[in-house]
């Protein structure tokens, strides 16, 4: 039994940083998911396919999965790059490239 330690980035319709800040165990899958052959439906035979754990800090995330002899890889999150672009950037006298429809 294996699992992921990582900490989720905001989501594109986010604009500010809620909901992010905290770490999720995850577990690996063992076996490939399968298609159920009647319906078309998408399954896994691994109950733990579907346990996801937050905890507030990596830290917490490494003890949890150490005490229940869980083999773990922690992601390190990457940080986002600000961007400085503006609208009024569209509209200046000094735009290097012409600004057309």
């Amino acid at each position: 039994m294996s699992a992921r330690i990582y900490s989720p980035a905001k989501t594109a319709m986010q604009s500010g940083k809620a909901k992010t800040g905290y770490w999720v165990l995850e577990f690996n899958r063992e076996t490939a998911r399968t298609v159920e052959p009647l319906m078309g439906y998408t399954s896994s035979a691994e109950p733990l396919a579907q346990v996801r754990l937050k905890f507030e800090s990596r830290d917490d995330a490494v003890a949890y999965a150490r005490k229940h002899g869980i083999a773990v890889s922690v992601e390190e999150p990457k940080e986002s790059k600000r961007r400085r672009i503006s609208y009024s950037d569209n509209f200046k006298f000094d735009r290097k490239t012409p600004w057309t429809h």
